[in-house]
C-alpha cells in the first residue's frame, strides 16, 4: 500500500508549506478575497428529529454505530436490540462519534479514509437490558465503543459508499495496546503494576476532537477520561490535590468500569489515570502500527491538536482543555518537519516547549513556557503530567471551556470556541475578565488571535472576540455578532475551517436547555457556516432531537462536507432510557434505538459546498 499513501502525505506537507508561506508574508485582509457570498439558503432553527440541510443539498448517512468497520471477513451486522457482543462491538463503529478527518488515497479523492473519534457511551442504549445490572461483560463491551475508527470510503456517482471490506479498516479502544513517548515516558508517575516501566499502556478513550500533522498522521484527544476513573466512596477518599484538580477520585466516576477492571480503580492503581488526557498520534496508512500518546503536549481534558508550520518549517500544535476555568495551550516543536512522511517525523512530537495562555485586557497576551524551574515540579514528566497546576502557577489565563481550535488557511489567524461557563462570577468563582466578559456564560463565545508576525513560534499575540453567542431576543442576553444578518447559535464547539477560507461552527447546547432561557429560540443543535469577509453566519444544517453537531470535515475540493452527528436522543449529560430521538433507523421516539452516524452533505447540482 505504500504507492498509495504517498499521495495524501505529499499533499499534506504541500498544505502546511503553503501555510506557512502565509505566515511568512503576514496578515491579510479577508475585503481582498473574490470568493462570492454564501450562496445557500439558510435553514430556519428547527425541533424537528431530523437533519435539515438546505433544499439545494442532499445528505446520506454513512458508518452508523453499530455498522461493521470492514476489518477482513469480520462484519457483524448490527442488531436493532443492542444484543451485539462487547466481540462484535470491537469490530463496528463506537458509540458518539465526535472529531473527524478525511485522507484521500490518490489523487482524484474518490477514494479516501474517514477517522473519526467515538467519545463516550450511552450504557442504556449501549446494552439490550439497560445498564443496569453492570457485568464484567458490559464493562468489556462499554470499552470496546470508545475510541477511533478508521474506514475506507468511496465515491460513486449515486454518492459515498463505505469499502467493505478493507485493508485499511480499524478499531481502536480503550483495550488497544500504545506506547508512551517523550518526557513523561517511563517516569514514576507513568508506573503501573502491569507496567512497571511507565511506558506501555491498554487503550484510549473519551476521544473528542483532534488534529492532523502536516506529515499524515491523525491526532485523537483525550477530553474527560476522569468521568472512567472512581472507586467506592466508603472506601475513602484521596488527599491528592492533583486528583482533585483533575477530578480522579473516588466516587466521580460516570461509568463504574472499576468493579470489572480494577485499573480503573483510582484508590488500587492511582497512577492508571496518569496515563491518559493525553494527545494520541494514529498512523491511518498502517493498520499494524501502534498509537502513541505523545506526553511533550501535555496531560488535560484534551480538546484539539491543530497543527501549523512555524516560520522556520517546526510544527506548532494549540489545543484547549475543555473544562471550566482551565486553559488554552500551544506546543512548538524542537525539530523541523522533515520530508518523508511519518517514517522521518516519528518522534518529532517528542521534543518542545509546552507553553500556556494568557490574555491581558490590552488585548495583547503572551504564551507562558511551562517548565519545572517556574512551577515548583520535581522535574519536567511532572510539569507534564500535572499541566494544570504549571499553568496555573505560571499566571495562564482560566477560560470559559476552551474547546476546538482552528486556523485561517490564507492569514494564519487562530480560532477558539468557548462552549459555556455557568459557573463564571458565581460566589467563589473567578470573576469576569476581558477574555471572558459574561457571568454564568451560557451562550458561549469565539476567539481569535494573530500570532506576532504571524508566526506560530511567537510567544506574544494580539487577540479579540468574533463572537458573544446566544439569543439576541432573550432580555438581558449580551451577544455581540459580526453583522446584524448573522444567524443566532449557543455553545460553539467544533470549528473546522475550509480550503476556502469558510468557518464552520458546530453547537453543542445541553438538551436539557434547548427551548429554554438563553437557547430559546435557537432550535436543536446546528452546523453554521460563517463568511469572515461579510461577517454572514448562516445555519446550515439542523440535528436531531438531542443530538450535538460535530466533527464536520470538508474535502479538499469542496464537493462533499462530513459531519457526525452525535448522541441523537440524549436527554441529559448522563444518558437516560428513555431516548427522545429515533434518528436515523425510526420514524417516531421509541420506533428504533437511536445512533450516531456519519452525514455527507452535497450540492444536488455537483458545485462546491458553502458557496
Amino acid at each position: 500500500m505504500e504507492h498509495v499513501r504517498q499521495h495524501p502525505d505529499r499533499r499534506l506537507v504541500l498544505q502546511s508549506a503553503m501555510a506557512a508561506v502565509v505566515a511568512m508574508m503576514g496578515p491579510v485582509g479577508y475585503a481582498g478575497t473574490s470568493r462570492p457570498p454564501l450562496g445557500f439558503t439558510a435553514v430556519p432553527a428547527s425541533l424537528r428529529d431530523a437533519v435539515v440541510v438546505p433544499p439545494e443539498y442532499e445528505y446520506q448517512v454513512l458508518y452508523r454505530w453499530g455498522d461493521p468497520t470492514g476489518i477482513g471477513s469480520s462484519l457483524p451486522a448490527f442488531r436493532p436490540d443492542a444484543s451485539n457482543t462487547a466481540e462484535d462491538q470491537a469490530l463496528q463503529a463506537g458509540m458518539h462519534h465526535d472529531g473527524m478527518h478525511f485522507f484521500p488515497l490518490g489523487s482524484d479523492g474518490r477514494r479516501a479514509l474517514l477517522v473519526l473519534n467515538h467519545e463516550y457511551t450511552d450504557e442504556h442504549q449501549l446494552h439490550a437490558d439497560g445498564a443496569a445490572p453492570l457485568t464484567a461483560a458490559k464493562v468489556r463491551k462499554s470499552q470496546h465503543a470508545v475510541g477511533v475508527s478508521v474506514i475506507e470510503i468511496e465515491r460513486l456517482p449515486s454518492g459515498w459508499r463505505q469499502v467493505l471490506p478493507s485493508g485499511y479498516a480499524r478499531r481502536i479502544h480503550a483495550r488497544t495496546p500504545m506506547h508512551i513517548a517523550g518526557p513523561a515516558a517511563g517516569s514514576a508517575l507513568l508506573q503501573t503494576a502491569a507496567d512497571p516501566s511507565g511506558r506501555e499502556v491498554l487503550g484510549t478513550l473519551a476521544n473528542c476532537a483532534m488534529g492532523v500533522t502536516p506529515w499524515g498522521t491523525y491526532l485523537t484527544c483525550e477530553e474527560n477520561f476522569h468521568g472512567y476513573f472512581g472507586a467506592d466512596k466508603s472506601r475513602g477518599g484521596t488527599s491528592d490535590a492533583a486528583a482533585r484538580r483533575y477530578g480522579t477520585t473516588p466516587g466521580g466516576q460516570w461509568v463504574d468500569w472499576y468493579r470489572f477492571d480494577e485499573s480503573f480503580d483510582v484508590l488500587k492503581h492511582p497512577n492508571e489515570s496518569h496515563r491518559f488526557g493525553w494527545v494520541v498520534e494514529i498512523d491511518p496508512m498502517d493498520p499494524t502500527s501502534t498509537p502513541i500518546k505523545r506526553t511533550a503536549l501535555g496531560r488535560k481534558c484534551t480538546e484539539s491538536a491543530t497543527c501549523t508550520l512555524t516560520r522556520d518549517g517546526r510544527v506548532a500544535v494549540y489545543m484547549g482543555d475543555d473544562a471550566r476555568f482551565e486553559f488554552i495551550y500551544k506546543f512548538v516543536s524542537r525539530d523541523r518537519v522533515r520530508p518523508g512522511g511519518y517514517a522521518a517525523n516519528r518522534d518529532l512530537l517528542d521534543h518542545g516547549t509546552l507553553y500556556a495562555a494568557r490574555f491581558d485586557a490590552s488585548g495583547q497576551g503572551a504564551w507562558l513556557e511551562l517548565t519545572n524551574g517556574d512551577n515548583g515540579h520535581a522535574d519536567q514528566a511532572e510539569v507534564l503530567v500535572h499541566a494544570r497546576l504549571g499553568a496555573s502557577a505560571r499566571g495562564a489565563t482560566p477560560m470559559d471551556r476552551p474547546e476546538w481550535v482552528a486556523i485561517h488557511p490564507r492569514t494564519a489567524e487562530v480560532f477558539v470556541s468557548l462552549t459555556n461557563n455557568s459557573q463564571r462570577g458565581a460566589p467563589g468563582r473567578p470573576a469576569v475578565d476581558a477574555a471572558n466578559p459574561r457571568a454564568n456564560n451560557l451562550g458561549g463565545h469565539i476567539m481569535r488571535w494573530t500570532e506576532a508576525g504571524a508566526d506560530a513560534a511567537a510567544t506574544t499575540f494580539t487577540w479579540s472576540h468574533f463572537v458573544l453567542a446566544g439569543d439576541p431576543a432573550v432580555p438581558g442576553t449580551d451577544t455581540r455578532y459580526p453583522s446584524p444578518q448573522a444567524d443566532a447559535f449557543g455553545a460553539p464547539d467544533g470549528l473546522h475551517f475550509d480550503s476556502a477560507g469558510l468557518l464552520w461552527i458546530q453547537t453543542d447546547m445541553s438538551g436539557q436547555a434547548i427551548g429554554k432561557g438563553t437557547y430559546a429560540n435557537l432550535g436543536n443543535n446546528a452546523l453554521l457556516c460563517a463568511d469572515l469577509a461579510t461577517g454572514s453566519i448562516k445555519r446550515f444544517l439542523t440535528g436531531p432531537n438531542g443530538s450535538e453537531i460535530t466533527g464536520c470535515v470538508v474535502t479538499p475540493d469542496r464537493s462533499t462536507l462530513f459531519v457526525n452527528i452525535q448522541h441523537p436522543g440524549e436527554t441529559s449529560d448522563s444518558g437516560g432510557a428513555r431516548a427522545n430521538s429515533a434518528w436515523p433507523d425510526g420514524s417516531e421516539p421509541g420506533s428504533a434505538r437511536p445512533r450516531s452516524a456519519i452525514v455527507a452533505v452535497r450540492r444536488r447540482n455537483g458545485g462546491a459546498v458553502g458557496t
